[in-house]
């Protein structure tokens, strides 16, 4: 099965390996495809400059990609103008307005991939078509 994992989930995976149990058994089966969107890539980059986050080590650019790609498995899903479409005709739920993340809702809503998140407000988001999993 395939599934979509956020910014927040992204960085304490990396950072803390953080998550879950439920997610880490979604992220473990190699049954499974891990997608991140490169709109968390972006943030998680931000993260790092700011040094909101902080790596053991200072990375390249590259190794950003290396990273999630090659020590985790995950797959970069890359912004489609399908996405953008859907995000113009996102609505934009109660007490939740952030750009970078309903761009990557709308990429889970566009692809039918449940979105892995630990965002209280994701919730809101299913009624209009989001498949959310929670990281508790």
């Amino acid at each position: 099965m395939r599934y979509l994992i956020d910014t927040n989930v992204l960085a304490n995976f990396v950072v803390h390996n953080y998550i879950s149990n439920d997610v880490r058994a979604i992220i473990s089966d190699y049954e499974n495809q891990i997608y991140v969107s490169s709109e968390s890539v972006k943030e998680f980059i931000q993260l790092i400059q700011t040094e909101r986050v902080v790596l053991e080590k200072r990375f390249r650019s590259r190794d950003i990609f290396d990273i999630i790609e090659n020590e985790f498995g995950f797959y970069v899903k890359y912004i489609t103008k399908e996405h953008l479409q859907t995000l113009f005709n996102l609505q934009t739920v109660e007490g939740h307005n952030d750009p970078n993340d309903r761009l990557i809702i709308s990429q889970a809503i566009t692809e039918k991939i449940p979105l892995i998140s630990s965002d209280t407000k994701f919730p809101k988001y299913t009624k209009l078509g989001l498949e959310l999993i929670p990281n508790r």
